[in-house]
């Protein structure tokens, strides 16, 4: 059976989310947007592991249920900060557990490495492999994940304090890492111009910091899945038993091109590389992003494909685009009374962006249905330095501001994922 599983996201106590990350908004959204699956965020939080505790029931299966059935998977993400050949390194990875009782080790073997109730992305002082092999001896069935894996900031490959490939992360650990998620920034297609991630599973997941539909599986995984346990879960990231990906435009993502946001430079990977990557405003070196460290990294050329390639999906948030549509912010009245006739009309946001133009315009107008059906045809101001990039609809009114203006300060973002 085909599982939809976002494999990545927050609860209330991390840093820079919102305070209604809570378990019924989850349920209630995800069912909304169509996931099948959902991870729980945070579990090593010594408050939010007693909230999850008290509202999910392990079924037997490693899966965990609410009340009415909805099934959740343990996850979190910690962040890594630690020095490796003489530079610092920061490192951003998804944990998945297989139950409570394990999520309890780790919780005790992390909290003798730190402190765990100030953020639900807590920081810690270990290597990527230590941390592997650490995790490992606790249970073989724990997952590792290098998250949001090209973003500059915390990431593998991140361009401030990455690594080239994930052998010098994980050093003799590496045999153990089976995926990593593209993040917004970049989609499968990026990652198949490097042969060092051929035997990689790619996967995507939201890094959702809000329940809402246009934050919370706006990237997903299709699993091909014998059953519905945590066993199955990991067979299929481990043999790359991935049936399709859905995807941000990469262009959308906060990080996608290179560029400084306070001068309002956005530049190509071969513009930057012409002005040798220094902002030409405040001649300083710009924040380098995924598209450059893709070029950088890339042993094959733009457009190839990897044997055992999955296919995969780009889609924009149904809320975004009846957002820019109708020239009305993504959380207002007008755009949710949209979304919600779609809702009913096909069940979940993902039926709804899946199914055929004339189907759409039944129920919303047609520039509406429109816009659904040829977003693989839509222009691009693209992302960079923490900015997301901007659809360019044919027609809409692209000066509004769609997206709440609820995300910290630049200076606080650096780190945070793509949320």
């Amino acid at each position: 059976m085909n599982v939809i599983c976002d494999l990545h996201l927050h609860s209330k106590y991390s840093r820079a989310c919102s305070k209604d990350l809570v378990i019924p908004n989850l349920e209630k959204y995800a069912r909304m947007k169509g996931i099948s699956l959902l991870g729980t965020g945070d579990f090593q939080h010594p408050k939010w592991l007693t909230e999850l505790k008290a509202q999910l029931t392990d079924d037997g299966t490693g899966v965990l249920r609410t009340k009415t059935g909805y099934p959740f998977v343990l996850q979190t993400e910690i962040s890594l900060i630690y020095s490796q050949d003489g530079k610092g390194r920061r490192v951003h990875v998804v944990i998945l557990a297989p139950s409570f009782d394990v999520a309890d080790q780790i919780q005790e073997y992390l909290g003798k490495k730190g402190r765990l109730d100030y953020d639900g992305r807590p920081i810690f002082n270990i290597s990527c492999a230590a941390l592997t092999e650490d995790l490992r001896q606790i249970s073989p069935d724990i997952e590792i994940i290098p998250a949001h894996a090209w973003t500059p900031w915390f990431s593998v490959f991140g361009s401030m304090s990455g690594f080239d490939s994930l052998q010098a992360a994980f050093l003799d650990q590496t045999k153990h890492i089976h995926a990593i998620e593209t993040g917004l920034s970049s989609d499968p297609g990026m990652n198949w111009r490097l042969s060092q991630l051929d035997n990689i599973t790619l996967i995507s997941s939201s890094d959702a910091h809000s329940h809402w539909p246009w934050r919370i599986g706006r990237e997903a995984t299709v699993f091909d899945m014998n059953d519905m346990s945590y066993k199955e879960l990991i067979r299929s990231i481990r043999e790359n038993n991935v049936v399709e990906t859905l995807e941000f435009y990469p262009e959308e993502g906060k990080y996608h091109f290179d560029g400084h946001r306070a001068c309002g430079t956005c530049l190509s990977p071969r513009e930057s590389l012409a002005l040798k990557k220094i902002c030409p405003s405040c001649k300083t070196p710009v924040t380098v992003g995924v598209a450059s460290r893709v070029e950088a990294l890339a042993d094959r050329p733009e457009g190839a494909k990897r044997p055992n390639a999955k296919p995969y999906r780009n889609l924009i948030p149904l809320s975004e685009i009846i957002a820019h549509l109708i020239g009305s912010p993504v959380a207002s009245k007008k755009v949710w009374a949209e979304y919600m006739k779609l809702i009913a009309a096909f069940g979940n946001e993902i039926a709804a962006l899946s199914a055929p133009e004339a189907e759409v315009a039944k129920h919303v107008d047609l520039r509406i249905a429109r816009a659904i059906a040829e977003t693989a045809h839509v222009q691009w101001k693209p992302g960079y330095d923490g900015a997301y990039g901007v659809p360019l609809f044919e027609g809409a009114p692209h000066a509004k501001q769609i997206l709440p203006k609820s995300a910290p300060k630049k200076s606080a973002q650096k780190g945070l994922g793509e949320f």
